[in-house]
């Protein structure tokens, strides 16, 4: 048996999606097709897989590694906090 936790793709955890799934005798699983939609992939689509002990997580291959950092930096800051650093740098 394996569970595994899924992120969206603004890589937050979905605490309401998580799916029970088997690994087969070729050691493969099936994605749930709720998880899938979720995630916004269909067939020969990449996947990320992060271990993190006993837990899988399957993240989207995003396009362009930068706008994926640029997703999850978003709303780590206050507003203006960052123009107001970068403009103490000046």
């Amino acid at each position: 048996m394996l569970i595994f936790a899924l992120l969206s793709p603004s890589m937050q955890i979905r605490r309401d999606a998580m799916y029970e799934v088997k690994l087969s005798s070729k050691n493969q699983i099936v994605i749930p097709s709720e998880a899938r939609s979720a995630l916004d992939v269909k067939a020969g689509d990449k996947l990320l897989v992060v271990v993190r002990g006993d837990t899988v997580i399957l993240l989207r291959k995003p396009k362009k590694h930068s706008e994926a950092i640029a997703e999850i930096a978003k709303g780590l800051y206050p507003p203006d906090y960052l123009k107001n650093e970068r403009e103490s740098w000046q």
